[in-house]
């Protein structure tokens, strides 16, 4: 185990190195540890909407939302998060090559055979080698991971076992697996392809191992190991749910409440209330209107989470509260977790906006995002609603051996939100021009489906309009408002059965109390940035070949995209809510194809 070797950003934990993680230290190659190894003072974050589903999901009754730990605090000696080392099999660093051969020749250890991070030259006890981490390991499609059996590997097949020393030899320098082979020293050698061949099964059936939860964890598996390159991309993928923290619009006293928590969180008795009402006239005069005996039970609904639970998915929450808001909407102070006001229409009204029903400026914004779980190998897309994620045929592994509470982080920041008019989407839909490209894009997305072997469901021409409307107007805005394109993030209301259509563009940080205002300003003006989207997103660099390009294409397997590319509407997967997924420009904007089924013209 490493201790002390290493920092990361809290924000990066629930992301990219959270429990299970593989992550490379100055001096270690380690995977991050389980929940129950996380060390020191962690506040509570309050979010009931967010908790009521992550409860229902995960069938734990009293889960708690907590913030990963910091570095030190003044009540814990050791603070911070256990790493476990990993893998525990390296390879020497200097390469022995015999002339006039393109082979280069490495020792592989196994840690046991390491002498102060060294390995003793066994032919030579007076050499000591400098080692680094093996870059393969197994895992499987449950999460687990372990090292390879590399003897097994090598002498699968034999009645004996040899236990005599084991040589990576490469030739080349791409690194291509085809082009590695473990020797053994008694003359047996396998070529590193044959891992990744899954039909062979060569690195056998996986035994349950998950090293971040620590010693005798494993757990029963009925599935196969795949080779794994440590640092590839496939190795980690977060399951992270998010939720925009806007009061439902209809429970005045419950969102007074939330917004004057800082001062009602010391409330334990009636008392206390009746102290605080005497002393505080800023929530006496704020709670005048209500009787004390409910703003008590409020108190106590709120601390114990008993309150209201709405039974619309998240989403469809947000989206109901953001299109009824009047003038100004939540609470401006610097506590306030929500604020927004109304931009009037007289202010960006243009004929290429007469689709777009209201603008809304979100002044301040609290996003609370929590870490569920992780998949290894492929990512379970999360589905158009927010909330439960598709089962993509790999198992979310466990964070934890006995888990009653998630890491999560808040970042508070500003945005910008535009509902569209329900009636004239709903009518786009029902064009001929319009319905024959819902078929093309519906057959590629069956393939995706049939080849993943997954029970899915089409989310629908609005959300694919509204999904790559976000992506130009995140471009656009981000030429003018001081923010890069990765630091703007979407979420889209497109759900077929919802009470309406909208996108909401935002930016947040954490551990800080708002943002620079650049949204804001360019939300003043979104006219301009939405005309300037539409204009560059006719043409695109890679036209005619983006245009043209079919969904039902088995070659290129971009199934989920119509005419998207990295030239026009792909972007940094920190920003998509669904991994670049469901994106056609032909649905926004006339292309040089010319199909008529543009909602948008200039």
């Amino acid at each position: 185990m490493a201790k002390g070797h290493g920092e990361v950003r809290r924000s990066q934990i629930i992301t990219t190195f959270g429990p299970g993680a593989l992550m490379d230290l100055p001096n270690y190659s380690v995977i991050v540890g389980g929940l129950d190894n996380w060390q020191g003072e962690m506040r509570e974050i309050e979010e009931g909407r967010l908790l009521s589903t992550l409860r229902n999901i995960l069938e734990i009754p009293d889960l708690k939302l907590l913030e990963p730990p910091r570095d030190k605090d003044e009540f814990t000696k050791s603070a911070g998060i256990k790493v476990w080392e990993f893998p525990e099999w390296f390879v020497t660093q200097n390469v022995e090559k015999k002339k006039d051969s393109k082979i280069r020749t490495r020792y592989l250890v196994h840690m046991r055979a390491l002498d102060k991070k060294k390995f003793p030259d066994p032919f030579d006890r007076t050499i000591k080698h400098k080692v680094v981490p093996v870059r393969f390991v197994r895992a499987c499609r449950n999460g687990h991971i372990g090292d390879i059996d590399w003897a097994e590997f090598v002498h699968k097949g034999d009645d004996t076992k040899c236990k005599r020393q084991l040589f990576m030899e490469e030739k080349g320098t791409s690194g291509d697996l085809s082009e590695i082979t473990i020797r053994c020293e008694c003359g047996k050698r396998k070529s590193l392809l044959e891992a990744s061949e899954l039909d062979k099964k060569e690195l056998g059936p996986c035994d349950g191992y998950r090293p971040w939860l620590g010693s005798y964890s494993n757990e029963k598996c009925g599935d196969f190991n795949r080779l794994l390159i440590r640092n590839a991309s496939n190795a980690y993928f977060s399951q992270v749910m998010c939720v925009i923290s806007i009061p439902e619009a209809e429970d005045e006293l419950g969102n007074l409440i939330e917004s004057l928590w800082a001062d009602l969180s010391i409330v334990q008795t009636m008392a206390d209330l009746e102290s605080l009402f005497k002393y505080n006239s800023g929530v006496r005069e704020a709670m005048k209107t209500f009787e004390v005996t409910s703003v008590f039970d409020a108190i106590l609904a709120k601390r114990n989470d008993t309150g209201r639970k709405s039974s619309k998915p998240i989403k469809d929450a947000e989206l109901e509260t953001l299109l009824s808001s009047e003038d100004e909407f939540g609470d401006d102070r610097p506590s306030g977790k929500f604020f927004a006001r109304n931009l009037p229409r007289e202010k960006w009204d243009q004929p290429w906006m007469e689709n777009i029903d209201n603008v809304v400026l979100v002044h301040r914004l609290r996003e609370v995002s929590a870490q569920i779980g992780f998949t290894r190998l492929e990512a379970s897309t999360p589905n158009i609603s927010g909330e439960l994620d598709l089962d993509m045929n790999v198992k979310r592994a466990e964070l934890a051996r006995e888990m009653n509470w998630v890491p999560a982080i808040e970042n508070r920041g500003e945005g910008i939100f535009l509902s569209f008019n329900k009636l004239k989407i709903e009518e786009w839909c029902n064009k001929k021009e319009v319905v024959d490209r819902e078929k093309i894009l519906r057959s590629g997305f069956e393939k995706f489906a049939l080849e993943k072997d997954v029970a899915m469901e089409f989310p629908g021409l609005p959300y694919y309009l509204l999904h790559s409307l976000s992506h130009l107007l995140i471009n656009a805005v981000s030429l003018d408002c001081g923010y890069p394109a990765s630091s703007i993030r979407e979420r889209i209301y497109g759900s077929l059965d919802g009470e309406g259509y909208g996108i909401l563009l935002y930016t947040g940080s954490p551990d800080a109390e708002g943002t620079l205002g650049g949204l804001i300003e360019v939300g003043r003006n979104i006219h301009k940035h939405l005309k300037n989207a539409l204009q560059m997103s006719e043409l695109c660099s890679n036209d005619p070949v983006c245009a043209y390009h079919s969904p039902e294409n088995v070659n290129e397997k971009r199934f989920l995209l119509g005419a998207a590319c990295h030239s026009c509407l792909l972007i940094a997967e920190t920003s998509c809510e669904i991994q670049n997924n469901y994106l056609d420009r032909a649905l926004v904007v006339p292309t040089v194809e010319n199909l008529g089924a543009e909602f948008f013209r200039i």
